[in-house]
């Protein structure tokens, strides 16, 4: 097995996966409190204590809430760049074990090479990941990769390009423009941020993605951080029928508030 992963939560009240390698545990962002990810891990068999580090992507609630909380397993490793973790140390009440790297480096974390990407977000420096594990010679854990992009407006062509050579991606389907525009109780300017360049990707914004760079190589799409009023499973299944033709991959919808079973890159 090159790589293990699941998707603990998903949505605007937060976000958490665990990647799980022969030789790591890791979670992308930890946007719920320590005790709800400790409840989340459990039902995967999992725990904080056998968790090695946390990659944030950016310092928002929903995505970072639970750092306070992780003071209690001193052991995790947190990785981000300086600006998140500058923004996310503001809210603490102790300093966690930071491992600061730079946006658009690339770097190894036990048996996990990491590449980040900037992505545009209204955040102080939002990162995007492509995870790899797993050895290109060996036949029993091949190397594998995955590319996680959520909270961003739109796709610069410089994170195209990390999608491409994965065998897993992750990405954001936040909202539907009809429902986000009927929507009575959000605000005009909110809508207008949430739809803006520097927002979240709609239904059909991240089919029109996948579409434009279809990699023979995709064996699962995952289309997460759905807007629990603003979109629908429905409504992301209906944008993916307009591309489907182009992709053979499989599709997975995580709606507001859930998250996946384990799924094995072997």
């Amino acid at each position: 097995m090159a790589m293990r992963f699941c998707i603990l939560g998903s949505g605007s009240s937060g976000n958490s996966a665990l990647i799980v390698t022969a030789g790591a545990r890791v979670l992308i962002d930890a946007g719920f409190s320590a005790r709800k990810l400790e409840r989340l891990l459990a039902a995967h068999g999992e725990s904080l204590e056998r968790v090695d580090a946390v990659f944030l992507t950016h310092e928002h609630g929903d995505h970072a809430a639970g750092i306070e909380g992780l003071k209690r397993h001193p052991h995790i490793k947190l990785f981000a760049n300086s600006a998140t973790a500058k923004a996310v140390q503001e809210g603490l009440g102790h300093e966690p074990s930071w491992q600061i790297f730079e946006t658009g480096s690339r770097f190894q974390f036990k048996d996990l090479e990491i590449r980040t990407f900037s992505v545009p977000h209204d955040a102080r420096d939002p990162v995007g990941f492509h995870f790899a594990a797993g050895s290109g010679d060996d036949l029993f854990c091949p190397r594998r990769g995955l590319a996680w992009l959520t909270d961003l407006g739109h796709v610069p062509a410089n994170v195209r390009e990390h999608l491409r050579d994965s065998d897993v991606v992750v990405v954001e389907a936040n909202h539907c423009p009809r429902l986000l525009e009927a929507d009575p109780r959000r605000p005009w300017p909110l809508k207008q941020r949430i739809s803006g360049r520097h927002g979240h990707l709609s239904n059909e914004a991240a089919c029109e993605l996948l579409a434009s760079i279809a990699s023979p190589r995709w064996r699962r799409v995952y289309f997460t951080h759905l807007s629990r009023d603003c979109n629908s499973p429905a409504a992301v299944e209906a944008a993916i029928a307009r591309v489907r033709a182009g992709l053979s991959c499989e599709f997975s919808i995580v709606g507001a508030g859930e998250g996946t079973a384990f799924y094995d890159l072997a």
